[in-house]
């Protein structure tokens, strides 16, 4: 006999058809076999209303069941797991557009406005951020470009013509323009967005992913995972567990040395946080901190979670610029720069993909550029990513490169664990040269 209801498989509810022929089994049982159960019978009728508003009253069930799980609950079922845990659904961050107009350019000069440029509205400061780079001059003196806000939830939902300049001190520190040369910014649609929340797919991973242990490593990453802005993080915790990333690990006998010093009663111990975030939010706050830094961010976040006299070292991955050089053959017919576009978004979605430490694949990269409609062959494929700079932080002993950008025939580009591949579609490393078949 088929078990229904709560089952160890999970919740099996009954069909439409298992209920009708239940019922016509108990009306044979109360009114004899002889009962006229026939397709045109008034009491057929009735007993398929009463399976139809059952077989309703299962799903029911079935939905009740299931809204329980974080896997499977959906909607408002998902809200009140996440308030349970105190963890709220969070808002999305506004988008829109600004166009910007560069006032009195100097001649032959080009103003760079570089992806993360900050712009303000006035009133209660509400700062937004470009999302691609901006070149202005002279002879081209106003741009469009996307924006978003930094912080997420409805403040971020400004008017039409809110936004109007950029930010001062990001423009006299990174900008390096003063007047009479300034910028005039203004939004011709209002920013919208904010005042949505997160899909139920996004805010399930946060839930499921939700450390359930306090003072832990593990609550220390989901707490710097939770600043907005921030991609990635590792921890490192010499005296939490074996450190296997050392230069002597393996290397000597076990009961003759240490992996590390033990700490000293009454001494402050210090862990590493490796941050990686993107690019176009600021590292750190700038005075007058019309934007608050993800360094800040990041540290009062653990501040949060972290034992008493245990203390992080919060420190910036490293950013590492890749890009690829390449001969693409082409169908006839094909226009070479939308072509390069559509590519160089593809190469950006899967390289902005990656975590701390991953690798730049190459069967990865030539299999989005021989998926490009309209790409027939690809030829002389050669990754490239910058050269080592100095002063570069390392957790245990890293291989330090060599001054070579450009990777060999079929070679990847291997990332140290605090290293994360960054892609812009701009990128001085991207050479593609497009030749028609």
């Amino acid at each position: 006999m088929a078990a229904f209801g709560v089952t160890s498989q999970g919740f099996v509810r009954k069909e439409f058809a298992t209920l009708l022929a239940e019922a016509v089994a108990r009306a044979r049982s109360a009114f004899g076999d002889d009962v006229d159960l026939s397709p045109t019978s008034p009491l057929l009728k009735i007993l398929q209303v009463t399976a139809a508003e059952d077989a309703r009253l299962w799903r029911r069930l079935e939905d009740l069941y299931y809204s329980r799980f974080l896997s499977s609950a959906i909607g408002d079922d998902l809200d009140r797991l996440g308030e349970e845990v105190g963890f709220d659904r969070p808002h999305l961050t506004a988008a829109g557009e600004v166009t910007i107009t560069v006032e009195n350019p100097q001649p032959g000069r080009v103003y760079v406005l570089p992806e993360g440029t900050v712009l303000v509205a006035p009133g209660p400061v509400a700062a937004f951020h470009t999302t691609a780079t901006v070149r202005l001059s002279a002879g081209a003196d106003t741009a469009t470009v996307a924006a978003r806000a930094f912080a997420a939830g409805p403040g971020g939902d400004v008017a039409a013509g809110a936004v109007t300049e950029v930010d001062p001190d990001f423009q006299r520190h990174y900008l390096g323009v003063a007047p009479p040369t300034g910028f005039r910014v203004t939004n011709q649609r209002p920013f919208t967005g904010g005042a949505d929340h997160e899909g139920d797919e996004a805010y399930r991973g946060r839930l499921l992913g939700r450390s359930r242990t306090m003072w832990t490593p593990a609550a220390v990453r989901e707490a710097v995972l939770a600043v907005p802005g921030v991609v990635d993080v590792l921890l490192s915790d010499p005296l939490g567990g074996v450190d296997v990333s050392q230069s002597y690990f393996g290397a000597f006998p076990f009961d003759q040395r240490l992996f590390s010093d033990e700490r000293r009663l009454g001494e402050p111990y210090f862990f590493s946080v490796v941050v990686a975030h993107e690019f176009a939010r600021p590292w750190r706050t700038e005075p007058p901190g019309t934007v608050t830094g993800l360094f800040e961010q990041v540290t009062a976040a653990i501040d949060r979670v972290r034992p008493v006299g245990i203390h992080p070292q919060v420190v910036e991955a490293d950013h590492i610029e890749v890009g690829l050089r390449a001969r693409l053959v082409t169908q006839p017919g094909y226009d070479s720069q939308a072509l390069v576009g559509a590519l160089t978004e593809r190469l950006a979605a899967d390289v902005g993909g990656l975590a701390l430490g991953g690798d730049v694949l190459f069967s990865q990269v030539m299999r989005a550029l021989v998926e490009q409609p309209g790409v027939s062959d690809v030829q002389d494929l050669r990754l490239r990513r910058c050269p080592p700079a100095f002063g570069r932080i390392t957790l245990g002993q890293v291989a330090f490169a060599a001054d070579v950008v450009e990777a060999g025939p079929g070679e990847s580009l291997t990332m140290g664990p605090t290293e994360i591949a960054v892609f812009t579609v701009d990128s001085t490393l991207l050479d593609l040269e497009v030749t028609p078949r």
